[in-house]
């Protein structure tokens, strides 16, 4: 049986940093990825910065999450916040 017979939909996952979480219910993620180029041929940093629905608005700025593809859920969400993968330690005041 495949995904699809089973009603499941395979979503692109993304693995990224919390940029920003001023808004309500939004996080701005963004994600780092290598690139290598097309004239050099060196591997280049390419960054993309993705607003991803959390909704309880858990994560904070420097939270490593997981973004999944999601229906759009405004002018420019098309991503949500799928789980938490490692908070930085905080400091001690």
């Amino acid at each position: 049986m495949s995904a699809d017979e089973k009603g499941e939909i395979s979503r692109r996952k993304l693995i990224g940093r919390v940029a920003s979480d001023k808004m309500d219910k939004t996080v701005v993620v963004e994600v780092v990825r290598f690139k290598r180029d097309s004239v050099y041929q060196k591997y280049v940093r390419v960054r993309k910065r993705y607003k991803a629905h959390d909704e309880k608005n858990e994560y904070k700025v420097g939270d490593r999450v997981e973004i999944v593809e999601h229906r759009p859920l405004s002018r420019h969400k098309r991503w949500a916040v799928a789980r938490l993968i490692e908070r930085p330690a905080s400091e001690l005041s």
